[in-house]
C-alpha cells in the first residue's frame, strides 16, 4: 500500500483513470490498528482492480477538513479526481464491511463512461 503524506501526491494518485480507494488512518486510532492484519490480504484479493493508498490524518489535516474525513479509519474511492462513494463512519469496521465498501467502489466505478 502506498503512504502518501502530502496533499500534492493524493491528487496525482486519485487523478488517475483506474479506480483508486484512500485509506485514511492514525497512529493512535486503535479501529486503524483493528484492520492492519487483515488489509494487506484484502489489498491482494483486489490486486489488478484497486490501487490503495494511505494517509495519516495528522499528516494532512487540511486535506482531511476538505474531504471532511471526521471518523477514521475512513475509505473514499476516486477516478479520475473525482469521489465516487465512501465509507466514513466513527464505527469498528470489519473485513466483510470493508470487502462490501470495495465491491460497491468498483460496481460504480463501472458503471461511469471509461
Amino acid at each position: 500500500m502506498l503512504k502518501v503524506s502530502n496533499e500534492q501526491t493524493f491528487q496525482k494518485q486519485i487523478s488517475q483513470s483506474t479506480l483508486t480507494v484512500a485509506i485514511f488512518k492514525t497512529t493512535w486510532c486503535k479501529d486503524c490498528h483493528y484492520i492492519d492484519p487483515f488489509m494487506p490480504a484484502v489489498e491482494q484479493a483486489y490486486e489488478g482492480r484497486i490501487t490503495f493508498i494511505e494517509l495519516d490524518r495528522d499528516e494532512v489535516p487540511d486535506l482531511c477538513e476538505q474531504l471532511n474525513i471526521l471518523g477514521i479509519p475512513s475509505f473514499i474511492a476516486f477516478r479520475e479526481g473525482k469521489e465516487l462513494v465512501r465509507f466514513v463512519n466513527k464505527l469498528r469496521k470489519t473485513r466483510e464491511e470493508i470487502e462490501q465498501f470495495l465491491d460497491r467502489a468498483i460496481e460504480v466505478s463501472g458503471a461511469l463512461p471509461s
